[in-house]
């Protein structure tokens, strides 16, 4: 057990502060206190000391320097449990503190506003706060640290008994470095944003992330799930969308927004997009969402049911009323028209949302696996030019459109994908496959479903084919010319299996697999 006698209290976020104060002085504690917090304590009736007091030095530097003194650190740094501790402060007449009470300047919500600058942002950096709660935590089998007022009632309670349990000073100490690591990270991801940095793939990656939301649960009813955004930076992408109706997003849909927002915001020209479990179900193109959604849900109409759908157009209410034919989790767009809202407000539980594509968080792309996080560069269009028409035959001007076309969808899907497409959109997906020819088959018989016979159809391969018998099921698909990185051993012989077939052929000389 902890007893309380004396406490340092230095707040920003006054929440709950009276009730502390008149807790720790009806319990006989003597509260040492700062500018503000000092004022609203005594406001409320409480006896306080100022820091200045203790320290015989008066604040100064704009308040910078306060609590930066060895009669504060001593007093909280002093291990009750070591005699020589206990000697070296009573000859420095150095009194113990006992509980540390202290929150942060709001240094994240400064660097979300609007046109702040670097000089008015960097005196939101809280150097003595973090100092103290720091040593306090440091020293939570003797000395009690407090970051967050939620935390004051159980303080409260605890000091109304007679004194603090180790075990909860403990908790708070842990929670202490979480906020404080959490603060320090978000002020070095706000710093160096928008700086080259000088390696692609730094030594420490610091990631202050903050809640955004909690989710009903994680990808399954089981599992728990929430948000989280990069803390210290203005909400961007999907921490930043606009849910104009319906149920809460779970964690399945911000996946799936992401793979459909991501893959048409990809176009520089009017795409809908159709998505099912990360997946590309279907993509039309065409100015007119309305167009460019029924030819995307003509790709798969089966797969499109419960799926989700994106448009980089603002929504109109004639594409609003095309989607509303049928069951679709959420859409997306850039912008929403209100009378395609109208349109939709019958359909409650559909979760309309705007959002502007923002990109992978950091630079980085960033997973877990077992024991550890991979970070890898985001597989952009940047450096993605080398073009080489590996066969006799060159693509024509409709099939190079196509092609090009094809190669964004295929990097947006699940390996080893296969897509069979026309310039105005899907045909045929095969994804998530274990080898090439099936994925072939698989976009094949897709593609054989849609009663669309377009003049050109092309197939995008995300890796090398291996054989010539991803050539063989290409040419028995209809496929006219064909986009693929190269690079197998055997190009030769797939080559040479195009040139049988009359398909034109282009390596990009860049893979592009999605696991």
């Amino acid at each position: 057990m902890i007893a309380i006698r004396r406490a340092l209290v230095s707040v920003y976020d006054k929440t709950g502060l009276d009730e502390l104060g008149k807790a720790l002085a009806a319990a006989g504690v003597e509260v040492v206190s700062t500018g503000g917090t000092a004022a609203r304590l005594r406001e409320s009736g409480v006896r306080v000391t100022d820091v200045s007091e203790v320290t015989g030095f008066p604040e100064c530097l704009d308040g910078r320097v306060k609590t930066l003194h060895p009669k504060i650190h001593a007093g909280i740094l002093a291990d009750r449990s070591k005699p020589e501790h206990l000697e070296q402060i009573r000859k420095l007449e150095v009194e113990p503190i006992d509980l540390v009470v202290v929150n942060l300047y709001p240094f994240e919500a400064a660097a979300e506003r609007e046109g702040i600058g670097r000089a008015e942002l960097i005196e939101e950096i809280d150097i003595g706060g973090p100092t103290v709660l720091r040593a306090a935590s440091k020293n939570a089998d003797h000395v009690v640290p407090v970051c967050d007022p939620a935390d004051y009632p159980a303080v409260i309670a605890a000091v109304g008994k007679g004194g603090v349990p180790v075990e909860l000073s403990r908790r708070l100490a842990a929670k202490v470095f979480t906020v404080t690591g959490a603060y320090d990270a978000a002020i070095a991801a706000r710093l160096t944003a928008g700086e080259t940095a000088a390696e692609e793939l730094p030594a420490r990656l610091p990631l202050g992330l903050r809640r955004e939301a909690a989710l009903r649960y994680g990808e399954n009813p089981h599992q728990r799930g929430a948000l989280y955004r990069p803390a210290g930076m203005k909400p961007v992408g999907l921490a930043a969308l606009d849910q104009l109706q319906g149920k809460a997003l779970s964690y399945n849909n911000y996946l799936d927004l992401d793979a459909a927002f991501r893959l048409a915001a990809a176009y520089d020209f009017g795409t809908a997009v159709v998505v099912k479990h990360l997946n590309p179900c279907g993509v039309g193109f065409d100015e007119d969402p309305e167009k460019a959604y029924r030819r995307a849900l003509a790709a798969d109409p089966v797969s499109a049911f419960g799926g989700i759908v994106a448009v980089n157009r603002p929504l109109t209410a004639a594409a609003a009323a095309a989607m509303k034919e049928i069951f679709l989790e959420c859409i997306v767009a850039p912008e929403v028209e209100p009378a395609a809202l109208e349109v939709l407000a019958s359909k409650k539980n559909l979760r309309v949302v705007t959002a502007r594509f923002a990109g992978p968080p950091l630079g980085l792309e960033i997973r877990s696996v077992s024991g550890a996080w991979l970070a890898q560069s985001p597989d952009g269009p940047e450096g993605d030019t080398e073009r080489k028409v590996a066969t006799r035959r060159a693509p024509t001007p409709a099939e190079n459109e196509a092609l090009e076309r094809a190669w964004i969808m295929v990097r947006n899907a699940k390996s080893n994908a296969i897509v069979i497409a026309a310039a105005d959109g899907m045909l045929g997906l095969g994804c998530g496959q274990t080898n090439r020819v099936d994925a072939v088959r698989q976009a094949a018989e897709r593609a054989a479903r849609v009663e669309v016979d377009p003049p050109v159809r092309v197939l995008a391969s995300d890796a090398f084919f291996p054989f010539r018998d991803g050539l063989d099921a290409a040419a028995a698909a209809g496929a006219t010319a064909v986009i693929q990185p190269g690079g197998s051993i055997r190009d030769e012989e797939v080559i040479a299996a195009a040139d049988e077939h009359g398909i034109a052929m282009v390596f990009t000389g860049r893979r592009c697999f999605r696991h």
